[in-house]
C-alpha cells in the first residue's frame, strides 16, 4: 500500500504574508544580533576588503584590521555630515570606522599631495583626492615627518583610493581602537 501526503496550498491574505514577513525578519535580525554579540563584524564600506571580520584580543600593532571610534575632530564631522560615515554609538555619535593600521609609535609620517610616505616609503592607494565625488573639497592635511608617539596610530585602506582615513584626518590615538578585527570571509 502507497501512501501520498499532499500539502493543501491555502492562499494567504496580505495580513498574514506580512505578518510571515515580519516573522521572518526578526528573526534574522535575532540571529545577526547573536552573531554581533559572539564577535562578528561586517564591513560594507571600501575602506578594507568587503566581508566578514571576528573581532579578537590581539594587540593593535602594525598591519592589523581595527574597529574604532572616529575621533571628535573637525574632518570627522564634516564627513558624518557629508555621508561619508554613518551615525552611531561613539561619542559625538558617530558610527564606528574600520581601517588597518599602517604606522605606529616612532614612524615617520608625511603626508602631502603625492600621497602618504611612511617612513619614507609610499603607501599604495593614498593620494588624497582634492574633491569628493559631488565635487566638494576634501579636508586638508599636509605634515612632513611627523613622528608618531607611542599613543599614536595611522589607520588607512589598503585597498581603496577613495577611502575617507588618516590622509585626511591624520594620526589618532590608540584609545580610539575598540578591538582588532580579524577577517574571515572577503572578497
Amino acid at each position: 500500500m502507497k501512501f501520498t501526503f499532499r500539502r493543501s496550498v491555502v492562499p494567504r491574505t496580505a495580513g498574514q504574508r506580512l505578518v510571515r514577513a515580519l516573522g521572518i525578519s526578526a528573526s534574522l535580525l535575532g540571529v545577526a544580533g547573536l552573531f554581533g554579540l559572539a564577535g562578528a563584524r561586517v564591513n560594507t564600506s571600501r575602506s578594507i576588503a568587503l566581508g566578514l571580520y571576528w573581532t579578537s584580543e590581539r594587540p593593535a600593532r602594525k598591519g592589523e584590521y581595527v574597529l574604532l571610534c572616529p575621533p571628535q575632530v573637525g574632518a570627522i564631522e564634516e564627513a558624518r555630515r557629508r555621508g561619508y560615515l554613518a551615525a552611531g554609538f561613539c561619542p559625538g555619535g558617530y558610527g564606528y570606522m574600520m581601517k588597518r593600521i599602517l604606522a605606529t609609535g616612532g614612524d615617520a609620517v608625511t603626508v602631502d599631495a603625492v600621497g602618504v610616505r611612511v617612513n619614507d616609503v609610499m603607501l599604495p592607494f593614498s593620494v588624497p583626492l582634492v574633491t569628493d565625488r559631488a565635487g566638494r573639497p576634501m579636508p586638508r592635511l599636509r605634515t612632513s615627518r611627523y613622528v608618531l608617539s607611542a599613543s599614536e596610530v595611522l589607520l588607512m585602506s589598503d585597498v581603496s583610493t577613495t577611502s575617507f582615513d588618516g590622509r585626511y584626518f591624520g594620526p589618532v590615538s590608540r584609545a580610539q581602537i575598540r578591538t582588532v578585527i580579524v577577517p574571515v570571509l572577503t572578497w
